[in-house]
This record gives C-alpha cells, sequence and structure tokens, in this order.
C-alpha cells in the first residue's frame, strides 16, 4: 500500500539539515542512505547528512545476552537521538528489542515500505536445503532458525556466528561454516544477492519480527522531522509492524526467543497476523492467525500473542532462553 505522491513538505524548509543516525556496518550505511535520498528528493536543497556510530552489539564477539540483547545494537544510536546530535534513526525493526518500549521522548514515526521478508541460504557450492549432506553446518545467530531447521532438516547441524552481513559472509568464505543463512532484504541492501543459492519460502523458515522493515525514529517534539518522517512512510507497512511488535511485547519476546510471525494487509482493508513459537530443538511448535477487519494493529496482536501464551508460549520461550547456545 503505497502513498501516492505528493508535493514537497513545506514543514522542512530547504536550508534545513536534517541528521540521521545510524550503525556503521555496510549494511547499516546502505539503509541510511536509502533514506537520505528519498528526503532529499522530497525536499529539493534540503541537506542530509548520515552519522555513523559502532555500536557495543558490532564491538562484542560473544553472547548479545551478556549485553542486554538486540538493544545492544540500537543503545547508542538511540543516545545520539536522545542528546540531540542526530535528528533521526534509521533502524532495521527486526534488530530493535520487543519487550521494552522504545526509549522515553523517542517514537517511530513511520516505516518504509517492506523489503522482502524471506530468508536465503548461502551455500559455496550452489546447494539448496534439501541437497545438503548430513552433519552439513549451517552458520546463523537466529534462535528462530535454529529451531526451524531442527524441525525441518535435523540432520543438519547449525554453528553460532556473529557479526554484521558482510562480515558472516567472510566468515563463511574462511570456512568457519559450510553454509550460511541470511535475510534475502540484507543481501539486496549489500547488493549480494548472487550469493543467494536458494531463497527459502515461509512455510520452512517462518520470518522474524519485523522482517524486511526498516524504520524511522524521532525525538517525540520534532514536529518538523516527524512530518518529514511520516511523508517517508508506508501505512500498511505501519501497521503491519505495529501488530507483530505488540505481540511479541505481550509475549516478552527476546533475542533468545524462538518467536517468528508476519502481518500481511488484505485488499479488503483487513489485517491478518500469523505467529509461531518453537521449541529450540524445533520438536514443539504452537501457532495462531487472526484477522482484524478493523486493521486495529495494537488489538490484533495483543490478541495473537493471548491466543499463543493460552497455548503455552511463555513456557517455550523460557525453556528456549536456558537452552540457547552461548553465541547467539
Amino acid at each position: 500500500m503505497s502513498r501516492p505522491p505528493q508535493p514537497p513538505c513545506d514543514q522542512a524548509p530547504a536550508g534545513r539539515t536534517i541528521r540521521i543516525g545510524t550503525r556503521s556496518s555496510p549494511m547499516a550505511l546502505a539503509q541510511a542512505e536509502r533514506v537520505r535520498a528519498a528526503l532529499t528528493a522530497l525536499v529539493p536543497g534540503l541537506r542530509v547528512d548520515v552519522v555513523p556510530v559502532t555500536t557495543s552489539g558490532d564491538r562484542w564477539p560473544g553472547a548479545l545476552s551478556a549485553l542486554g540483547g538486540k538493544g545492544a545494537f540500537t543503545r547508542e544510536v538511540d543516545q545520539l537521538l536522545l542528546s540531540g546530535t542526530v535528528d533521526l534513526a534509521v533502524h532495521c525493526m527486526k534488530d530493535v528489542p520487543g519487550d521494552r518500549p522504545v526509549p522515553a521522548g523517542t517514537r517511530f514515526a513511520g516505516y518504509l515500505e517492506r523489503d522482502d521478508i524471506r530468508d536465503a541460504l548461502i551455500h559455496p557450492g550452489g546447494l539448496k536445503l534439501e541437497e545438503l549432506p548430513p552433519g552439513t553446518r549451517i552458520g546463523t545467530s537466529a534462535v528462530r532458525r535454529i529451531a526451524q531447521l531442527a524441525r525441518h532438516y535435523p540432520h543438519l547441524e547449525t554453528v553460532p556466528i556473529r557479526g554484521n552481513a558482510n562480515r558472516r559472509l567472510a566468515k563463511l568464505d574462511a570456512d568457519e561454516s559450510d553454509a550460511l543463512m541470511l535475510a534475502y532484504s540484507g543481501l539486496e541492501r549489500i547488493g549480494q544477492t548472487a550469493r543467494a543459492t536458494e531463497i527459502l519460502d515461509v512455510e520452512t523458515m517462518f520470518p522474524a519480527v519485523g522482517a524486511g522493515v526498516l524504520g524511522l525514529q524521532c525525538r517525540d517534539h520534532d514536529a518538523a522531522t516527524i512530518a518529514l518522517a511520516d511523508r517517508l512512510a508506508d501505512p500498511g507497512t505501519g501497521l503491519q509492524t505495529t501488530a507483530e511488535r505488540m505481540m511479541l511485547q505481550v509475549l516478552q519476546g527476546h533475542c533468545n526467543s524462538p518467536i517468528a510471525g508476519f502481518a500481511t494487509s488484505r485488499p479488503d482493508g483487513s489485517l491478518t497476523l500469523r505467529a509461531m513459537v518453537f521449541s529450540l530443538d524445533g520438536k514443539t511448535v504452537i501457532e495462531a492467525e487472526e484477522t482484524d477487519s478493523a486493521c486495529d494493529p495494537v488489538l490484533l496482536g495483543a490478541s495473537v500473542a493471548t491466543t499463543l501464551l493460552r497455548q503455552g508460549a511463555h513456557e517455550l520461550i523460557e525453556a528456549s532462553a536456558l537452552l540457547t547456545p552461548p553465541m547467539t
């Protein structure tokens, strides 16, 4: 559901400078450049600077849980925003913690049109998942992927691998794993789609909450920047992301939680959310799917989470946190 072209925003006059805060990885910089280009096209003459920062999650080689989970990838960018050093932060939404609200004084003012939600397999020999021999080591840092690989392909092994997408590809090339699993949208953003040997359907690898979504975070009272972010926002993606993240918040899902889910906007205006929670060994799976004809994403997300909790989601999430491999 793309927004039709509109005239330049009159709340951000030419001559103003917008500073975008972002992680310093190649993918994050590509995401920030996408937003910079969109803003300068929206307001001719607008100056947009990109301010990169290396986060604690980028520096730390060990378990994210030791740093408080996925917040390690957003904390320093949040600080730049709150301090006024930057006006706008660009986040990959699957890296934004879902078990806590955004920092006080900030909000997500909009989400860009959603990219591909699927995961991809990268294998140097060009093999697909079903062709991989027993014992093949697949590098992944996501418990969501670990659980689903165990469910569908128990003869394969997973090995923990950390770092940004470029670094993970380099580790694959250095034989630290036999294959690699990454988000296909991430490969698109860094120009590496040719490395993908298989794009997995959602029934094989159910996607992460917020998959393929870039969020635009602003300070609460910065009306001019909020107006700009809103002009870039895709309404359908906003509804989908809000439903998914509400579900995750009610479940109290974190970086060690094997939770998957995505929402879709229907032609009739309704919103559907489908979600799964796994045991880490993939042997237990609970699922919920609901449609809200009123298109209330908060209500839909909370309802789906409640259905999952009634089926035992909390117990699965807690058990998986205790069994998670040491580097996730």
